[in-house]
């Protein structure tokens, strides 16, 4: 597109040719901050991943594994944040790779990215009902359905949706501010008082071993109920390592809606991968330090909560501090699952505002708020159906550690990462294309180029971790049926995106000519 076509476009977005626009200039850096980072859910993180990372992964070097995945991740970020200065659009990816690859590639890849962030809602309700469950079994010593817990996060996520995006916003930044600073205060705990029964562990995060698989018997002949420790797989600590990543990328999701995105999204992106990264190997670290290295690798395959609120107690006073760790886990899962679901409307609304049979419904904003209402109330509607869906469907779906935890949490979070690891590769092909292929824009060979291509080779050979371990990445699901399509869902969702925008290129070429304008007039490029 010529300079003197960007510009036009720019005047047609910026001048109101979008009725159903999302508000811009409604929150600012701190606000698209807090929002990226809750989607990655700090404590959320620490206490569903890092002790599957630990009892079934690579064991104390699954510290080494945070670090790993924050120099991936911060290769693919440089790239990323590069189309970013110059591309605002809420469905991130899927304009990236339109504007570098094609709208072929970024229809069928931005499917692919819908998906996941569609599925990452629900399987953060998952998580939030096994810990709303354990928490009120602590609290109040009743058994709550986790269906009930589930369907009532499901409404309150759906009102937040709905309502001005600065009111999410606020929220998540209180919520993250408490978790933060609670993570904070136990790891510091830790490393002042020197360590636990053996010492600080430095061994946890040297990076060779984010690749050694725990040993059976964790390697110090570990037994539970007279049986040693099964043996793990380096993969799986190194795959929930980047799961608990997924959603800083966010950041570019509410360019749109941000102040002034060339500068916000950038910093932002950075700011979260990096300070996520640092955040997430210490925290981490200081946890199997402060339990010891026997302690972190049996409550990992026994007592996953209570491998950090007892740590918490013991450290920082009690009871009260455990309720209160309790507490946050609880809110922070929640505030993750509201996080993941304005990312998800927002990307169903962009797809939704480019197809002529959407534009009035999922393309549509709400005439006060801003906000995309219908994308967000569809978005609900599926988080509530795979919520039944395990209920009802898993065997002895009704227990919440089985129902909620490992199949609806475990399984979604294997099949939206997955997906999203890929479309990442992608939009690596797609920085460099942009900027050396097509040559919007000059690019830096070595960050439009080298490190992209280094970012993209990083997270395909996580995918291929996976796929390689896949059987024991799925745990006590390994023989569902819905584990076993994971694979083959994500490769259809991405067939079927290809093959429908192939065929209206070929079938209505009219339209597929202005579906194109259209990212290029509202995701429009900014100098």
């Amino acid at each position: 597109m010529s300079t003197q076509e960007h510009d036009t476009a720019r005047e047609r977005a910026d001048g109101g040719g979008h009725r159903h626009a999302l508000k811009a200039g409604a929150i600012g850096l701190g606000s698209v901050l807090f929002i990226a980072v809750a989607n990655a859910a700090p404590i959320t993180a620490m206490t569903g991943n890092t002790p599957i990372a630990i009892g079934y992964g690579n064991g104390i070097g699954a510290p080494a594994g945070f670090l790993v995945a924050t120099i991936v991740l911060t290769l693919f970020t440089i790239g990323f944040i590069s189309m970013a200065r110059h591309i605002t659009t809420a469905g991130a990816f899927y304009g990236f790779i339109t504007h570098g690859l094609g709208q072929v590639w970024g229809m069928a890849s931005g499917a692919l990215a819908t998906m996941a962030y569609v599925v990452f809602e629900g399987s953060l309700i998952g998580i939030f009902s096994y810990f709303g469950n354990s928490a009120l079994n602590r609290w109040f010593d009743i058994d709550v359905n986790w269906l009930i817990i589930a369907i009532g996060g499901i409404i309150v996520i759906g009102l937040f949706g709905y309502f001005d995006i600065s009111i999410a916003a606020t929220f998540l930044g209180i919520t993250l501010i408490a978790e933060v600073v609670l993570l904070l205060a136990l790891a510091l705990s830790v490393l002042f008082s020197g360590g636990g029964p053996d010492g600080m562990v430095p061994e946890a995060v040297n990076p060779l071993n984010a690749f050694k698989s725990l040993e059976t018997g964790g390697g110090m002949g570990l037994e539970i109920d007279g049986t040693a420790i099964a043996a793990g797989s380096a993969a799986i600590g190194v795959f929930f390592a980047f799961w608990s990543w997924v959603g800083f990328e966010t950041t570019a999701v509410y360019g749109e809606e941000s102040r002034n995105p060339r500068h916000i999204v950038p910093r932002a992106t950075l700011i979260a991968v990096i300070g996520l990264g640092t955040f997430y190997t210490f925290v981490s670290w200081m946890m199997i330090a402060g339990n010891g290295k026997a302690t972190a690798i049996e409550k990992s395959n026994t007592d996953s909560i209570g491998l950090w609120v007892d740590l918490a107690e013991d450290k920082l006073g009690g009871s009260f501090i455990g309720d209160i760790y309790l507490f946050l886990i609880v809110v922070g899962s929640f505030a993750c699952g509201l996080a993941f679901h304005t990312a998800a409307s927002r990307y169903i609304y962009a797809i939704g505002r480019e197809l002529p049979l959407t534009a009035g419904t999922l393309g549509r904003t709400h005439g006060t708020h801003g906000t995309p209402h219908v994308a967000s109330l569809v978005q609900s509607a599926i988080t509530l159906v795979f919520t039944l869906g395990f209920f009802v469907l898993t065997p002895d779906g009704n227990d919440p550690f089985t129902g909620a935890y490992v199949f609806q949490y475990g399984l979604l979070a294997i099949l939206g990462t997955m997906a999203i690891l890929i479309v990442q590769a992608i939009t690596c092909l797609a920085v460099i294309w942009y900027f050396h292929v097509k040559k919007v824009h000059p690019g830096n060979l070595l960050t439009t180029g080298l490190i992209p291509a280094l970012g993209g080779i990083g997270m395909l050979f996580v995918v291929w971790l996976l796929i390689d371990n896949i059987d024991f990445a799925g745990g006590l699901a390994a023989e569902s049926a819905f584990f076993k399509l994971i694979p083959w869902l994500v490769i259809g969702i991405f067939v079927v995106g290809l093959l429908a925008v192939l065929a209206l290129r070929s079938r209505s070429p009219e339209v597929y000519r202005k579906i194109g304008r259209t990212v290029f007039e509202e995701a429009h490029e900014r100098k």
